[in-house]
């Protein structure tokens, strides 16, 4: 199943996602269950994330958003897993 992991940076938080982009890739790249993703963007500045999942049930979406380096370094003001159809693209 797809699930979309939706995550809104907190304000004045953009150093920290500078300075936890390569961690957080690392994690997508080591997970190999990331099938898209790229930042929201405001003013042409990152200011959250979308990122699509495919993995077997909710609750593992939810660890693995969990287990994000950008979440652990409290860089998300909200974070939102919920089950994704793909129905174009």
């Amino acid at each position: 199943m797809l699930y979309a992991v939706i995550c809104r940076d907190k304000p004045g938080h953009l150093q920290t996602r500078l300075d936890t982009r390569a961690a957080h890739l690392a994690y997508i790249d080591a997970t190999g269950i990331v099938k898209m993703a790229g930042p929201f963007l405001e003013e042409g500045q990152m200011c959250g994330s979308l990122v699509i999942l495919e993995t077997d049930s909710l609750e593992a979406a939810q660890a693995w958003a969990a287990g994000d380096p950008y979440a652990a370094a409290g860089l998300f003001e909200s974070v939102t897993v919920t089950e994704w159809k793909k129905v174009i693209g």
